[in-house]
């Protein structure tokens, strides 16, 4: 699949800590972030949970920002970052994955996640569901100026749609 056109939209700062909150991460996890701009939910994951991150990018420019701000952090040792198309990174690592892409990137990842995915992997999606899945759980937040939503899915292999 050629890869998805995303316009960069860096996740609002109030939002980071119950993006990963609702994922219940711990040092155990990996934790994949599908398109991570300048990293800033990964350095949180690894800073408060002690998480393993992994950040796929496409874009040279914000791969090269992320790489500084990784280093800054102090969070070198826990956060790889690719660039890359996420379409052709292998996600079966993944613990927890997070995703602030579109509804029709959310669909197009679906058969990639069916063919990667371990069950029980958590999805995080920020704004955009993932259309035919029911999510395990849906929280309105606030991000300062409107109500967002946080699609949480648990993957399971044989999903209903």
């Amino acid at each position: 699949m050629k890869a998805p056109i995303v316009h960069y939209a860096p996740t609002p700062r109030r939002l980071i800590k119950p993006m990963l909150d609702i994922l219940n991460l711990s040092p155990e996890d990996v934790v994949f972030d599908l398109g991570c701009g300048d990293a800033r939910l990964l350095i949180e994951a690894a800073r408060r949970y002690g998480s393993r991150c992994v950040g796929i990018e496409i874009r040279s420019w914000l791969v090269k920002i992320a790489r500084r701000r990784v280093l800054r952090s102090g969070v070198a040792d826990k956060v790889d970052l690719i660039r890359a198309d996420f379409f052709r990174v292998n996600l079966s690592h993944a613990t927890a994955i997070i995703l602030y892409l579109s509804t029709k990137v959310n669909e197009a990842l679906k058969e990639k996640f069916d063919a990667e995915l371990k069950e029980g992997t958590r999805i995080i999606s920020l704004d955009f569901p993932i259309p035919g899945w029911i999510p395990d759980k849906v929280e309105a937040v606030h991000d300062g100026l409107r109500e967002r939503k946080l699609y949480l899915y648990v993957f399971k292999k044989k999903r209903k749609i």
